[in-house]
């Protein structure tokens, strides 16, 4: 459990921009072995949601909401080496962000509680073009594609993506989550089967753990 305490500082801390700060508070966090979904959950992910409800109230600028997104990416780079410990499930994924989408923290994330669950994750970043990723879909035959939005006037990119995922592969299994749901699921996804929206990192592990049980 992070405190209030802890959390607030690091806040502070990266709207300030003190990557030194940043990195040593997480690397104190790592040092005394928290788990790497709470760290995400209740740092990462609170975080980067506070910056964003910022950003829209224009309590803060575009360039400061970069600063820390650039930060968080790479301090999930501390994580790295401990992402690989958990026994394989012979389960793939392709995650990446929806065309025209440039925030990736939230995907990479997403790729990275899937490998501590066992999954081997393909995570092709930020606005790849629709063509590219169904014909790497294709290429790599995963169980799972994840999509990522953060940005709300992004849906129709989103939604074309999807209709040309389905197109070609019909019973692939997809999930879609990200800040720009924030207010709700869309409801004009609910038309494509075999869809699920994630609201959190911990849905997200819930779903991968079914999906690994059968």
């Amino acid at each position: 459990m992070i405190s209030s305490e802890f959390y607030n500082r690091y806040f502070n801390a990266i709207l300030d921009g003190d990557r030194a700060r940043c990195t040593k508070m997480v690397q104190e966090l790592l040092d005394q072995g928290i788990e790497i979904k709470l760290l995400y959950r209740q740092l990462f992910e609170k975080t980067l949601y506070q910056v964003g409800e910022l950003w829209e109230r224009n309590q803060i600028s575009v360039a400061k909401e970069h600063l820390v997104t650039a930060i968080t990416e790479n301090l999930l780079n501390l994580v790295y080496p401990r992402l690989f410990r958990k026994k394989a499930v012979s389960k793939k994924a392709v995650i990446c962000c929806a065309a025209n989408e440039y925030h990736q923290v939230g995907g990479k994330m997403v790729a990275d509680i899937m490998e501590l669950n066992g999954w081997d994750t393909y995570f092709l970043g930020a606005n790849i073009p629709v063509d590219q990723v169904v014909s790497y879909i294709d290429e790599k035959k995963p169980d799972l594609v994840g999509l990522s939005l953060s940005i709300y006037f992004n849906f129709p990119s989103l939604k074309k993506e999807i209709e040309a995922i389905r197109a070609h592969f019909p019973d692939l299994d997809i999930i879609v989550g990200g800040q720009a749901f924030k207010w709700g699921k869309i409801q004009s996804l609910d038309r494509f089967k075999n869809l699920t929206y994630l609201s959190s990192l911990d849905e997200l592990e819930n779903q991968t753990r079914i999906t690994d049980h059968g």
